[in-house]
């Protein structure tokens, strides 16, 4: 049994919460950013794998779960990114791997970009691609408001599928306890920079290794898509993996066997 525990730090200004997996872990530490509508505790069951011999943290993004919360909070990439780093710093992480699963990603390429120094390696886990004059992301907010309402109203795992058809009853019900945590403030406005902040200027500028994993089940990245991250990444790699968005509740081995493969690859 991986060794998990809870805590809180001051980062950017603001508290947050985080998970630590395996605090003592030998290889080099990974810290994994969640998307939109995912609090920590959701990743769990990903980070006690990758954490086998790794320490891996996984924050509570601002406005989610435990972490601060209220108005006045803001919800650009900027902020995201300086509180990554901030955690980076408060918790003493030595250049991770950074891990980023959809809203995740767009913040860890932002990390890369604005503090290359503290990413030694970085993985985009099917990231929006949208942004001013491109398509619109293909999950419609009212998705997510409509989720965390149910969810909010107690509703029931059998009806929470509509949501979450693929995932196991213990997934479901793990959802339905955290997402009335997501603010709704935040949703609306991370959702809104999907479409106003440009992922796409950062993909040039990332120095550091990077893998794209992106789901051939979804709409969020397609296969001509991956094909110009990979040749426009410095440093780059893409991979897909059969699955839907959440790629690792429809192909967890898939998804970790990526990461493992990059992990251990030489860059030049």
């Amino acid at each position: 049994m991986v060794e998990m525990r809870g805590a809180h730090c001051l980062s950017n200004g603001i508290r947050l919460h985080y998970l630590d997996f395996n605090p003592r872990g030998t290889l080099q530490p990974i810290l994994l950013l969640p998307g939109i509508t995912s609090p920590a505790a959701t990743w769990a069951f990903v980070a006690e794998r990758l954490a086998a011999d790794r320490r891996v943290i996984v924050p509570d993004i601002r406005g989610r779960g435990l972490s601060e919360n209220g108005p006045g909070l803001r919800y650009g990439l900027d902020d995201y990114a300086a509180d990554a780093r901030g955690l980076i710093e408060a918790t003493g992480l030595a250049a991770p791997v950074v891990i980023g699963h959809s809203m995740g990603a767009r913040i860890g390429a932002r990390l890369a970009v604005t503090a290359p120094e503290v990413v030694s390696r970085l993985v985009l886990a099917d990231p929006p691609l949208s942004g001013p004059g491109r398509e619109p992301y293909p999950t419609p907010l009212s998705s997510y408001l409509d989720a965390r309402d149910a969810a909010s109203r107690g509703a029931t795992v059998e009806e929470f599928r509509a949501f979450t058809p693929t995932w196991t009853d213990e997934q479901v019900a793990l959802r339905l306890q955290w997402l009335p945590t997501c603010s709704t403030e935040a949703i609306i406005a991370s959702h809104r920079n999907f479409h106003e902040e440009d992922f796409h200027g950062d993909v040039p500028r990332i120095a550091c290794p990077t893998l794209l994993v992106y789901a051939t089940r979804a709409k969020v990245v397609r296969a001509e898509d991956a094909a110009w991250i990979a040749r426009t990444l410095p440093l780059g790699l893409a991979i897909g993996v059969d699955a839907g968005h959440m790629i690792p509740w429809d192909n967890l081995d898939a998804f970790l066997a990526a990461i493992d493969a990059f992990l251990h690859t030489d860059f030049i």
